[in-house]
């Protein structure tokens, strides 16, 4: 059932087109960069781990 949800396509011009005000088209924008956000955040943590270990000599 998760991978289904992950290959379902989302149309956001529909949904801010039939949105009912505009705090809904801000919602969609946020949701829209918070993937992003999170895949930062792990490519950071990764970098900054991988410079503490070759600091350290491991």
């Amino acid at each position: 059932m998760y991978i289904i949800s992950l290959l379902q396509k989302v149309d956001v011009a529909e949904k801010i087109k039939n949105a009912p005000d505009s705090g809904y088209q801000i919602g969609v924008v946020i949701g829209s960069f918070i993937p992003f956000l999170i895949l930062g955040g792990i490519a950071l943590w990764m970098y900054k781990r991988a410079k503490k270990r070759d600091e350290n000599g491991y």
